[in-house]
C-alpha cells in the first residue's frame, strides 16, 4: 500500500481546512489554494480531492477526472477520492461509470450516506428501480443515528419488511413526530405496495419538516407511481427550486409530464437533462419514446441509437426500434443483437427485449420459424418474471356474470354521473383499438387521450383486502354511485387539453370492468374493438408491453384470456342490448366508410370527412400502433398470423369454440 505523504504539522492541515472553507463559495480560490498545497505535498489525496471538487464546481469535471485519475489509482482504498470521482462522472452525465464508482465507495465505506443517496439517484435514472430502492434504504440506515431506529433500518435494508414495520410503529407511538422514522415507515409501505399509506406518511413528514428533501423526493415518486402525475410535478418543482440541475428530479418531471399528455414539455425536459448529462442511456431511450409519441420518428430512431452507442446491450432500445413497426433492421443490427445474447452477464430484462427485437427483425426477413423461436423465448423469459394466474381472470368473469344482471341495472336506473363525456374503447391489445381512437379523435367533438389507468385503479380500491368486488357494488347507494362517476371525471380532467365535449379512454383491460362503467357512467359510450382471435392473440404474444398485459406472454394464457373476454362481452350484450358497440377490425378494413358511419351514429356524432382521413391527424399516440395509424388503412397485416400457424396449436386449443364462431360469440 502506498504510504501517505509526510505532512508539515499544523501548516498543511490549516491550508487544507482553509481550502475546504473556500470550496462552497469560491471554488476558483479553492482551486488556487489546492494547487499551492500540491506543490508542497504532491499527490496528497486530500488536496487532490479538494482540487477536483473545485474544478467540478467550476463546471470543469473533465479536468477534475484528469486530476483524480493518478491519485485514485495510487490510493484505491480511499473512499472520498472514489466519491469525488463518482461526482465528476455524474456531472459529466456518465451514469454507468458513476454507478461503478459509487459502488466502489460504498464497498469501502458502507456507512457513506451521501454515496448511497447518489447511488440510488443514478440507479433510478438507469431504470434499475429495485436496486435503487435498496440503495435508498441503505442511505436511510447510514443517516440514522438514533440507536432505537438502527435495528429497524437494518431490517429495512435486509428486506425484512414486517419486522421493520413493527419496530417503526412501536417507535412512532412514543415519538409520533419523528420525521426520520415516518419516512422509514413510508419506505416499508412502498416496498409492501401500500402506496396510499406511504403517501399519507410522507405528506405528514413534510407537514412536520417542509425542508426534508429526501422525504419530498419519496413523496413525488409515490405520487407518480399512483398515477397522480400532476401532483408529483408540484413536488418535483419544489425540489428543483433548491436543486435545479438534479438529473433525477428533472427526469421524474419529464416522465410525469408525459403521463399527463404534456409531450412537448416532456421532450424539452428530457432534452435539458441530456444536454447536461449526455451519458444516460435510459434517459435517451425515454426521450425517444416521447419523440415517437408526437410523430418525430427520425429523431426517435436517433435517440434510440444514441442509447445503444452508450450501452450496446440495452435490449429495450433495440425493442423500441422494432416497436416503431417501420424500422427495418440491417444485417449488422441482427449480428449485434445475436452477439449481445451470447453475453453471460446480460440481464433477463435485456435478454427478453433482444429476443422480441430479433423476432421482429427475422419476421421482416420472412424467416418465420427462427422469428417464432425468438418471440417464444422472449415471452417465456418475461412470463417467468410475472405473477399471472389465468384462473383468477376466469373467476372474475364468472363472478361478474352473476353480479351483473338485467335486474341489477334496472333497479339502479338513473344512478351514477349523467355526464356523456367518456368514450371507452375496450377489448384486447392489438385489436385495432388505436385505429378506432384515431378515427374518433379526428372528429371535431372528440379528444383522444391515452390508455387511462383510472377505472382499473378505482376497481382495485373497491376490491381491496376483504372486499368482494364486483359483488360489493350492489351495496352502494345512489350517492356513492354518483360520486364514483364524478371521481372518474375529476381524475381524468388533467388529460383533457382541447375543451371538446367528448374524450376517449382506450385502456383495453377496462372490458373487465364494463359493469362498473355502466353503473357509474350510464351515458358513457363503450366500444368493443374485436379482431380475429388468431391475429389479435398472436400479435399480442409477439409484442412486449411496457407494463401490464401479463396474460400475453403465453399462447395458452392469451387464448384463455380472449375466450373469457368474449364470454363477458356476450353477457353484457344479453343483459344490456345495444349498450356496447362492437367494431370488427376486418370489417373496418374492408369497408371503412360504412363502419365509421356506424361508429359515429352510435356515439351520437354527425359524420365528418376528417374521420376517414384520420391519418392526417398529428395528435400524439402512445401505443404500439402509433406509426401505423399515421397511414391509411391497409389490409396487408390482417392475415399475417398465417405465417406462424404451424406453431399456434396451444392458442387454438384454448380458443376452442370462440375461434370457430368468430366474429360472433359461441352459443352459451
Amino acid at each position: 500500500m502506498t504510504s501517505r505523504p509526510a505532512e508539515p504539522v499544523g501548516t498543511l492541515a490549516t491550508a487544507l481546512a482553509h481550502a475546504a472553507r473556500l470550496l462552497p463559495s469560491n471554488p476558483d480560490l479553492a482551486e488556487a489554494q489546492s494547487r499551492e498545497i500540491l506543490k508542497v505535498a504532491p499527490q496528497h489525496p486530500d488536496a487532490v480531492t479538494l482540487l477536483a471538487a473545485a474544478l467540478r464546481r467550476q463546471g470543469r469535471s473533465g479536468a477534475a477526472l484528469e486530476v483524480l485519475g493518478p491519485a485514485a489509482e495510487a490510493r484505491p482504498d480511499l473512499a472520498q477520492l472514489q466519491f469525488e470521482t463518482a461526482l465528476a462522472r455524474m456531472a459529466l452525465g456518465d451514469g454507468p461509470a458513476a454507478i461503478i464508482a459509487l459502488n466502489r465507495v460504498v464497498a469501502l465505506a458502507p456507512d457513506h450516506a451521501q454515496a448511497w443517496r447518489a447511488l440510488g439517484d443514478q440507479l433510478t435514472l438507469a431504470d434499475r428501480h429495485e436496486e435503487a430502492d435498496a440503495a435508498y434504504a441503505r442511505h436511510i440506515k447510514a443517516s440514522t443515528r438514533d440507536p432505537r431506529l438502527i435495528e429497524a433500518a437494518t431490517a429495512l435494508c435486509d428486506n425484512r419488511l414486517a419486522v421493520a414495520e413493527r419496530l417503526l410503529r412501536t417507535f412512532l407511538k412514543a415519538h409520533p413526530t419523528d420525521v426520520g422514522a415516518i419516512r422509514m415507515l413510508a419506505e416499508a409501505g412502498l416496498r409492501l405496495g401500500r402506496y396510499d399509506d406511504a403517501e399519507a406518511l410522507l405528506a405528514r413528514a413534510l407537514e412536520l419538516a417542509p425542508s426534508f428533501a429526501a422525504a419530498r423526493q419519496n413523496y413525488a415518486t409515490v405520487l407518480y407511481r399512483q398515477n397522480k402525475a400532476a401532483q408529483a410535478i408540484v413536488q418535483v418543482d419544489l425540489l428543483l427550486a433548491d436543486d435545479p440541475r438534479n438529473p433525477g428530479h428533472r427526469n421524474l418531471k419529464a416522465a410525469a409530464l408525459g403521463r399527463i399528455g404534456e409531450y412537448d414539455a416532456a421532450i424539452e425536459c428530457y432534452g435539458g437533462v441530456l444536454a447536461d448529462y449526455p451519458g444516460q442511456p435510459k434517459v435517451w431511450m425515454s426521450y425517444g419514446h416521447s419523440l415517437k409519441t408526437v410523430g418525430r420518428q427520425a429523431e426517435a430512431v436517433e435517440a434510440y441509437r444514441r442509447s445503444l452507442a452508450i450501452e450496446p446491450g440495452l435490449g429495450e432500445a433495440y425493442w423500441s426500434l422494432a416497436n416503431l413497426k417501420t424500422v427495418k433492421f440491417t444485417d449488422a443490427d441482427v449480428a449485434a443483437m445475436e452477439s449481445q445474447l451470447q453475453r453471460l452477464d446480460l440481464s433477463d430484462d435485456d435478454r427478453f427485449h433482444l429476443h422480441f427485437a430479433l423476432g421482429k427483425a427475422l419476421e421482416d426477413a420472412e424467416r418465420y420459424e427462427e422469428s417464432f423461436g425468438h418471440y417464444d423465448q422472449g415471452a417465456a423469459l418475461r412470463r417467468a418474471g410475472l405473477d399471472y394466474d389465468a384462473e383468477e381472470t376466469s373467476r372474475h368473469v364468472a363472478r361478474s356474470k352473476v353480479a351483473f344482471t338485467g335486474e341489477f341495472f334496472a333497479e339502479r336506473a338513473g344512478r351514477g354521473s349523467p355526464a356523456p363525456d367518456p368514450i371507452f374503447i375496450v377489448g384486447l391489445p392489438r385489436s385495432g383499438s388505436t385505429l378506432i381512437e384515431q378515427i374518433l379523435a379526428s372528429h371535431s367533438a372528440v379528444e383522444g387521450t391515452q390508455e387511462l389507468p383510472d377505472i382499473i385503479a378505482m376497481a382495485r380500491r373497491l376490491g381491496g383486502p376483504d372486499k368482494a368486488y364486483p359483488e360489493n357494488l350492489a351495496d352502494l347507494d345512489a350517492a356513492q354511485v354518483r360520486e364514483l362517476g364524478e371521481e372518474f371525471l375529476a381524475r381524468t380532467q388533467v388529460h383533457r387539453k382541447l375543451g371538446r365535449p367528448f374524450f376517449i379512454d382506450k385502456m383495453p383491460n377496462n372490458f373487465a370492468h364494463a359493469g362498473l362503467i355502466a353503473l357509474i357512467l350510464p351515458n358513457a359510450r363503450i366500444i368493443d374493438a374485436r379482431r380475429h382471435p388468431l391475429g389479435c392473440c398472436f400479435s399480442g404474444f409477439k409484442q412486449h408491453f411496457a407494463r401490464g398485459q401479463a396474460f400475453s406472454y403465453s399462447l395458452s394464457d392469451i387464448g384463455r384470456y380472449y375466450a373469457d373476454y368474449v364470454a363477458l362481452m356476450a353477457h353484457f350484450d344479453a343483459i344490456l342490448p345495444g349498450r356496447i358497440h362492437r367494431v370488427i377490425y376486418e370489417e373496418m378494413v374492408a369497408d371503412p366508410e360504412a363502419q365509421v358511419r356506424r361508429l359515429l351514429d352510435y356515439c351520437g356524432l354527425p359524420f365528418e370527412d376528417g374521420c376517414l382521413r384520420f391519418y392526417e391527424n398529428d395528435r400524439a399516440v402512445r401505443t404500439a400502433s402509433s406509426e401505423q395509424v399515421r397511414r391509411p388503412i391497409f389490409a396487408d397485416a390482417t392475415d399475417h398470423w398465417r405465417n406462424y400457424e404451424p406453431w399456434l396449436g396451444p392458442l387454438k386449443a384454448e380458443l376452442g369454440a370462440v375461434l370457430e364462431a368468430y366474429p360472433a360469440a359461441p352459443a352459451p
